[in-house]
């Protein structure tokens, strides 16, 4: 199919059903001459307008517009100029008003009110960055500003998704200036649409775009493109992420920004005060609350609130802790013990409180009784079962609670379990379910591909019968952590494991796989071992076959300060580094030897095998 009849097949009708969404269409011709020419990412003309309309008393005068939209357009052409116009869209840049002596906020759109903004598609969109020229398919733009870059292929390109996929690639690197001010990026060849934000060409990071309305086409393009959500999407459903000293961006997947609307408008139900988001391990769970939490303190139809994230270890509250940090999420309180959570909840600390579940025993009835208080519980299934849950929910009686988990607890039938703790409100027991069936089906949880070991390696079944799997089932055991504990009591399984044989055996047979099939195709692994000490003893064993700074142990300090353990300790600071390293395919190390440590809230698309 040439050029031409993939424009009539696939680009013209977006273009239609964008128009039907509400979008108002620009010729190519008109949108180059409002935007000034081809040097121009931005409608300068509409830009200018709307600043002054969107923000009256502040920007007042076409020289303070002008002004501020040359601050937009002469961002850094990368990821960090991308963050600098996602901040002005936010409404959190400021300019100083001359009247006031002061600075004042600036509004590049309204997001409460769709009817004040300008919203245009145009297609054929050539841009000239001064080295190369570009032409983008379609560009949609909101007050001036190109929002979303579309490309579009048509149906009978099997490889289509791809081939478009290369060229927002391509955009990044000959037309980045463009691409600063974009925030999303938009695939589709007829039959599917993708999108994924800009600054983040990773393929785990495209999302197969679905609505509770699925369809054709037409209804693709519509649900996507309906205005109030392409703002709620910009504003909310957009995060940025500096971890070990490098920003990321991410974009909320299409059940993250379902459960993020059922539990907001749970939370102004005043009749309903329980809620279970039950969506299936490695599906985003910890971005999708810390949003809530963010929608709530930011919502003023909420009054200011006070926001709990409750989780039941040490381990995780600090996992927390960082993913909020990294996310830039304003002030945060951490409860460092009972009589602090109680002094946060009866001080009325309005804010965000991370606490661990523990903190709430013997909590006074009645501690806090305000009803704008709001409680999200991570790992639900396990948190609040017993006493502990039942202190937590006598001393906040008004609270609304809203349980996150990926494997709920069903003990109904007794009057206990996660659907009765938190699905009594709803009758199918859940506010929001996002299944494993589902997450394969989208692409957003991979199936793991498993080889067999040679048999001389394979655990002697015996023994992890009598010692784990048998035990594990007498105790109805399902969840990680309990597991982790069976198998702590299992002393002879666990001295097996760290036979000096065995491990080298092992060592050996991973330093031949690692070089034959994973580092030829530029990836890194993980080698789990079963405990701390574990890890020393096969990062030993694994230098007597590979070059020393292949590897890296990278272990949590605990109570056991035995000379073997203290030597691959690494600090805060050096272990950011090999973090940083690990995610690089040019730097050392290539596997990095875990126990429980980074083997959930880590991203590294480069990690192939474990």
């Amino acid at each position: 199919m040439n050029i031409g009849s993939e424009r009539r097949a696939v680009q013209n009708p977006f273009i239609r059903y964008a128009e039907e969404a509400g979008w108002t269409y620009l010729p190519p011709e008109e949108a180059l001459r409002l935007r000034g020419g081809k040097d121009s990412p931005v409608l300068r003309k509409v830009l200018i307008e709307q600043l002054q309309r969107l923000n009256p008393g502040v920007v007042d005068s076409v020289t303070i517009a002008e002004e501020v939209a040359s601050r937009v357009v002469r961002v850094r052409p990368n990821i960090e100029g991308n963050l600098e116009v996602w901040e002005y869209l936010k409404g959190l840049k400021t300019v100083f008003v001359e009247a006031e002596r002061r600075e004042h906020n600036v509004r590049l759109l309204d997001a409460d009110h769709p009817e004040a903004n300008t919203f245009h598609v145009t297609d054929e969109f050539r841009f000239f960055s001064g080295r190369t020229a570009i032409r983008a398919d379609v560009v949609l733009l909101i007050n001036g500003i190109p929002v979303i870059v579309v490309e579009t292929k048509a149906a009978t390109r099997p490889e289509g998704i791809a081939e478009a996929f290369d060229q927002i690639r391509r955009y990044h690197e000959q037309g980045p200036e463009l691409m600063a001010e974009a925030q999303l990026f938009a695939l589709t060849h007829l039959v599917k649409f993708f999108y994924g934000p800009t600054w983040n060409l990773s393929r785990k990071a495209l999302f197969n775009w679905r609505d509770e309305q699925t369809g054709d086409f037409e209804t693709l393009v519509k649900t996507f493109l309906a205005p109030r959500r392409v703002l709620r999407v910009l504003t909310d459903y957009i995060l940025f992420v500096r971890k070990d000293g490098e920003l990321t961006k991410a974009v909320l997947r299409p059940h993250q920004m379902r459960a993020v609307e059922k539990v907001i408008a749970r939370s102004r139900d005043p009749e309903k005060r329980r809620g279970l988001v039950w969506h299936t391990q490695g599906s985003g769970k910890t971005y999708t609350m810390i949003t809530v939490a963010k929608r709530l303190l930011e919502d003023p139809r909420f009054e200011n609130p006070t926001v709990l994230m409750i989780v039941d270890r040490n381990e995780l509250q600090q996992q927390l802790f960082r993913n909020l940090e990294a996310v830039g999420f304003g002030r945060v309180y951490v409860a460092k013990s009972k009589r602090d959570l109680r002094q946060l909840l009866r001080n009325d600390t309005r804010s965000l409180i991370v606490s661990m579940i523990h903190k709430f025993d013997d909590a006074d009835a009645g501690l806090n009784t305000r009803s704008n208080i709001f409680v999200l519980v991570d790992e639900a299934h396990r948190s609040t079962g017993g006493d502990l849950g039942n202190y937590m929910m006598g001393a906040l009686p008004n609270a609304t609670f809203v349980g996150f988990t990926g494997t709920p607890i069903d003990r109904s039938a007794h009057g206990k379990g996660t659907f009765k703790v938190f699905g009594s409100d709803d009758p199918s027991g859940y506010l929001d379910k996002y299944s494993i069936r589902h997450s394969l089906r989208d692409g957003t949880t991979i199936p793991l591909h498993y080889q067999m070991a040679p048999n001389e390696l394979v655990v002697d079944r015996e023994a992890m019968e009598k010692e784990f799997w048998t035990v594990a089932e007498l105790e109805g055991v399902a969840d990680v952590e309990e597991l982790n504990r069976v198998l702590d009591r299992a002393v002879t399984l666990k001295n097996m494991l760290k036979n000096q044989h065995r491990v080298d055996m092992i060592a050996s047979f991973i330093a031949e796989h690692f070089q034959t099939f994973v580092a030829p195709m530029g990836y890194k692994g993980f080698l789990v071992a079963v405990d701390r000490e574990a890890c020393c003893l096969y990062k030993e064993a694994l230098d007597r076959y590979l070059p020393v700074e292949m590897s890296q142990v990278v272990i949590s300090r605990g109570h056991n300060n035995q000379p073997r353990l203290r030597r691959y300790y690494l600090s805060d600071s050096a272990e950011k580094e090999v973090r940083k390293a690990f995610r690089k395919p040019d730097e050392q190390p290539q596997i990095l030897i875990v126990t429980e440590k980074l083997l959930t809230g880590y991203d590294a698309p480069i990690l192939y095998c474990m």
